[in-house]
C-alpha cells in the first residue's frame, strides 16, 4: 500500500490518479478534516495511523518532526520512500537559504535512514505563475522585481508522473533526481504566453525589491522573500540549465509552460 501525503496539493492528487490507475492500493492523507487518513507533518500524533500497513510513501518535505516521521516509517515496516524536494537544495550554501533548508533537513533525515529513498528535486513549478492570479482577474498590473529573470517552469502533470515512476519501478529507487520543464523562460516570456492563452492584455509593472517585498508581506515572511528575490536576481537575464530527467522518468518530454497557461487560463480571466 502507497501512503500518498499532502493529499490536497496538485501533484499528490494528480499521483493517486495514477497509482489507482495502475491498480495499486493508495491511501491519501492530509490535515483537511475530509482526509482519507489525517495526517500533519507537523503533528507527530497523526503519524502511526498514517503510516500503518504502508509499504511506500510518496513524501511532501516538512523537516520540523522528520526525525520522528522515519522513525514511525521503520517501525511500520515502510521499504520506500518518495521525496517531493526541490532543486533549491542544489544551489550555493543551502543551509543558509531559507527556501533550501527545510528540504535538505529532510533530505538529510532520509538519506540516514535505514529506509531507500528517492529524491525528486523539480525546479519552478509552472503554477507559481497562479501568484498573479489575483492582479490579472482585477486588471492590474503583475509586479515583478526582475522581470527578465529566468525559472524553469514545470508542469505538475510531470512531477506527479516522475513521482510514479519512481514508485513503482525498482530501477529509479533510491536515485537522486532534478526535474524542469522543457525551457528557461523569463518572467516576461511566461506573461506572453498567458496574455496568448487568455487573450487579454496583461501589463508587467517592474518595482523595486522593497516595494515587492512590502507588497508580498502579508504573504511571504522576510527571509523567504528575501532568498526568491536573491534567487531571481541571479537568473536575471541568465537562463537556468535544463534536464531531460522527466522524460528519462516518464517515457515523454515534459510539457510546455505554454500547455499549462492554456489549460489554467480561465483562472486569469476578468
Amino acid at each position: 500500500m502507497i501512503l500518498v501525503t499532502g493529499g490536497r496539493g496538485a501533484v499528490a492528487t494528480h499521483l493517486q490518479t495514477l497509482l489507482r490507475e495502475d491498480g495499486l492500493a493508495v491511501r491519501v492523507a492530509s490535515n483537511a478534516p475530509d482526509a482519507q487518513v489525517r495526517l500533519n507533518l507537523t503533528d507527530p500524533a497523526t503519524f502511526p495511523a498514517a503510516l500503518a500497513g504502508a509499504t511506500s510513501v510518496f513524501l511532501y518535505a516538512e523537516a520540523k518532526h522528520i526525525e520522528e516521521f522515519v522513525a514511525e516509517a521503520v517501525a511500520a515496516g515502510v521499504q520506500h520512500i518518495v521525496l517531493l524536494s526541490s532543486s533549491s537544495v542544489l544551489t550555493p550554501d543551502p543551509e543558509n537559504n531559507p527556501l533550501a533548508k527545510s528540504h535538505l533537513d529532510v533530505e538529510k533525515a532520509l538519506l540516514a535512514a535505514p529506509i531507500p529513498a528517492t529524491l525528486l528535486r523539480p525546479g519552478s513549478f509552472a503554477a507559481n505563475a497562479s501568484g498573479w492570479a489575483w492582479a490579472i482577474q482585477s486588471g492590474r498590473p503583475v509586479s515583478l522585481p526582475y522581470p527578465g529573470s529566468y525559472t524553469d517552469p514545470i508542469h505538475e502533470k510531470d512531477v506527479a508522473e516522475a513521482a510514479f515512476a519512481a514508485l513503482t519501478d525498482p530501477r529509479h529507487q533510491g536515485g537522486q533526481f532534478t526535474l524542469t520543464g522543457p525551457e528557461a523562460l523569463t518572467f516576461t516570456e511566461q506573461i506572453n504566453l498567458l496574455t496568448q492563452a487568455t487573450g487579454q492584455d496583461i501589463d508587467v509593472q517592474q518595482v523595486t525589491r522593497d516595494q515587492w517585498k512590502a507588497e508580498m508581506a502579508e504573504y511571504i515572511p522576510g527571509p523567504f522573500a528575501e532568498a526568491l528575490l536573491n534567487f531571481w536576481e541571479s537568473n536575471d537575464g541568465k537562463p537556468v540549465p535544463l534536464t531531460s530527467t522527466v522524460e528519462e522518468l516518464t517515457g515523454h518530454p515534459a510539457r510546455p509552460f505554454e500547455l499549462w497557461a492554456t489549460e489554467h487560463a480561465a483562472d486569469f480571466k476578468h
